[in-house]
This record gives structure tokens, C-alpha cells and sequence, in this order.
């Protein structure tokens, strides 16, 4: 074996080794440059794809840990470079080339819109639990902040890094094992961003054409409330996807929910079913107070079957929880801080049961001609 040559039980270790934010291995990325045993020491050089890349001690540690595992090997060596910009344009090529355009009629990602009809209704902090619960149970997820003017994604999931951008590809943090952007991640302390419709669609349109979030199970939207420029634009860019409709108890909100939902007798989406979220409170001597009534949930959900001519099911009801405030205060999401608690659960049930259609190819046209 010369010394330009790699060493194939290097190489394979080095297989398993991701990046964290491309989520891929870092041999298939073009990113390991070298890799030699001389002697006892296993010599790595890893290439990042920026010089100033935020998770470069991460890769080194990891880098680390798996060339430790081949046999042999006593010491690790790792030296750190970056990328030209030929081998980034080559890295964009090849990401450009296996990536699943979510609005492509063939595309296997499943996208569910997260709306309501009113704010404060707890839509983004279920758009984050819903999230987390179908990661923890291995699917491939993203989430897209679609609430430009009042983004707060970043906030629930823990996230204070901003994206990391290749040339012109940008590449969205992993918090709790789910991809996110948001444009709360652009903007600096708690400016507000004051836009307009056409800037609200050219955002959203750039977080899912510039965004890698590469090949994903499911890809949640945290919309704003109502039925304004931002639920228009996601059913033009994202005409296959999906409506999950948050309304609280009392029937005013009900009544403003079933606004959001019906939209897809225009747009031609589905809705996938409501979520009645505050439900109930449950107090220390183990009776449940209801302190925004009851029965939203079901109204909206006999509201918009009404509506939209199809059953619309009332998925699930979720307790007014102290828990799930606190988790979205620190970062840590109720399913995975307190899972025991009645919310967690509630939220982890109805998460499965939105992601039990199977990933597959029924039904979708293959690019194949007979002979």
C-alpha cells in the first residue's frame, strides 16, 4: 500500500460517520481527503464544506471515535481543511441531483400544513411535539417555520445556531433529530419582520427550493393562523400537501377553525383530521376542569365533513398541561422531556397515527418504458 493510497478498514469506519447537518456519510460527501495507518496512528484529513463550519468539533470528535475502532489503531491523527469551491459546486451538484423536489407529484415525502383559524391555540408547539414524537420513532422529518411574522419554531426546539450556507444551498439545523428553518434564524434578537405577500411567498419558496433538507418521511409546516398569503402560497408550491386543523374547546374558536380548514374546498388539499388541543385540566385531587368548555373539536370536525363532503375525524384531544408550556420554554419538547405525561402521550398517539401511510410507490407513475 503506498502512502497516497487509502486504507479500505479506515475508509469503512469512516462510513459511519454522518454530517451532522447533511446527514449523510462523510465518505460519500467528498469530505475525507485522506486516510492512512502508518504504524499504530490512523492519519485522517477531513475537508469541511465551509472553513468556519459550526459543528467542526463534532465531525473531528466522531471522526475520532470511528477510526478508533479499526484494529491496530492507537492513536488518532486528524487534520482539518476546507473545501474549494470546485469540490463544494460538485458537493451542491450531487445533493441537487438525490434530493426530493417535496412538490413533485412522485415525491414520497409526506407534507402535513399545521394550521388554525386563530393564534394562541398551541399550533406550533404541537407542530414541534408531532415532530419530535415521529423522529423518536425513526422517521426522517422537517420542519419549515412558515409563520414569517411570528416564527417561533427556533424557540420550542431549542435552537440558537444559525443554518449553515454553502454558496448559495443553506443548510437547516437538527435539533432533537429533526432538520428546521425558520426565519426567526436570520434575523437578529426579536426584530420583527414586516413583509408583505409577495416577500412572505418568495420566503417560503426560498426555505424549500435553497433549504437541503434532503430525503425526507415527512415534512411538517408551522403556518400563521388564518387563511392568508402563506396558506395560499403553500397550496400553489405544495399542491399534495395535507391540512392538520388546531382549534381549542370553545366553540368561537371552532367556528374560526373551520375557516382555515376549509380552504381546501378551493385548493383541492386534504384535510387529514383536527386536533383539540386544551382540552382539559386535570387538578390535584384527579377530577378534570374543562376552562374553555368543551366540545370544539367535534364541532369542527361535523363542520368541516359538512363542508369538504368527506369524513373529517376529530384525531385527538390534549390536556392543558403544565408540562407542555415548560418544555416549550426550554427547548425540550413535552414527548421528549416528560413522556409519561397525559399530553406527551396523547401527542405521541396521534403523531403515529398520522404517519401509519406507509412510505411507497403504490400509485405513483415510474419513469420506465417497455421494450
Amino acid at each position: 500500500m503506498t502512502a497516497e493510497t487509502p486504507d479500505p478498514l479506515l475508509l469503512a469506519a469512516l462510513a459511519t460517520v454522518q454530517d451532522p447537518e447533511l446527514r449523510r456519510p462523510i465518505t460519500e460527501l467528498g469530505m475525507v481527503e485522506s486516510a492512512r495507518i502508518i504504524g499504530s496512528v490512523a492519519r485522517v484529513k477531513v475537508l469541511l464544506t465551509i472553513a468556519a463550519c459550526p459543528l467542526r468539533s463534532t465531525i473531528v470528535a466522531d471522526v475520532t471515535a470511528a477510526a478508533s475502532t479499526v484494529p491496530a489503531v492507537d492513536s488518532v491523527q486528524v487534520e482539518v481543511g476546507a473545501m474549494s469551491p470546485q469540490q463544494r459546486a460538485t458537493l451542491r451538484a450531487g445533493l441537487k441531483h438525490r434530493s426530493v423536489p417535496f412538490g413533485d407529484p412522485g415525491s414520497l415525502t409526506r407534507v402535513i400544513a399545521v394550521a388554525s383559524g386563530k393564534g394562541g391555540v398551541g399550533k406550533s408547539s404541537l407542530t414541534a411535539n408531532l415532530a419530535c414524537a415521529m423522529a423518536a420513532d425513526g422517521l426522517r422529518v422537517g420542519i419549515i417555520d412558515a409563520d414569517v411574522h411570528g416564527f417561533s419554531i427556533p424557540g420550542l426546539m431549542g435552537i440558537t445556531q444559525a443554518p449553515t450556507r454553502v454558496d448559495e444551498m443553506i443548510l437547516p439545523p437538527v435539533a432533537h433529530g429533526v432538520k428546521v428553518i425558520s426565519i426567526g434564524m436570520f434575523v437578529k434578537g426579536n426584530v420583527p419582520v414586516i413583509w408583505r405577500g409577495p416577500m412572505l411567498h418568495r420566503a417560503l419558496e426560498q426555505f424549500l427550493t435553497d433549504v437541503h433538507f434532503g430525503d425526507l418521511d415527512v415534512l411538517l409546516l408551522d403556518l400563521p393562523p388564518g387563511t392568508g398569503d402563506i396558506a395560499i402560497s403553500v397550496a400553489q408550491l405544495l399542491p399534495g400537501s395535507e391540512l392538520l386543523v388546531i382549534t381549542t374547546p370553545q366553540s368561537a374558536a371552532a367556528q374560526v377553525a373551520e375557516r382555515a380548514g376549509s380552504i381546501a374546498a378551493q385548493t383541492g388539499q386534504k384535510v387529514l383530521g383536527v386536533v383539540e388541543n386544551m382540552s382539559w385540566l386535570q387538578l390535584p385531587d384527579g377530577t378534570r376542569m374543562e376552562p374553555f368548555g368543551s366540545g370544539g373539536g367535534a364541532e369542527l370536525s361535523a363542520r368541516l365533513s359538512t363542508t369538504l363532503g368527506t369524513e373529517v375525524r376529530l384525531l385527538g384531544s390534549i390536556a392543558l398541561d403544565p408540562v407542555l408550556r415548560e418544555g416549550g420554554d426550554s427547548g425540550l419538547p413535552v414527548v421528549l422531556g416528560h413522556p409519561q405525561a397525559p399530553a406527551a402521550q396523547e401527542i405521541v398517539r396521534i403523531a403515529r397515527g398520522l404517519a401509519r401511510r406507509p412510505r411507497g410507490l403504490s400509485g405513483l407513475k415510474l419513469p420506465v418504458t417497455p421494450v
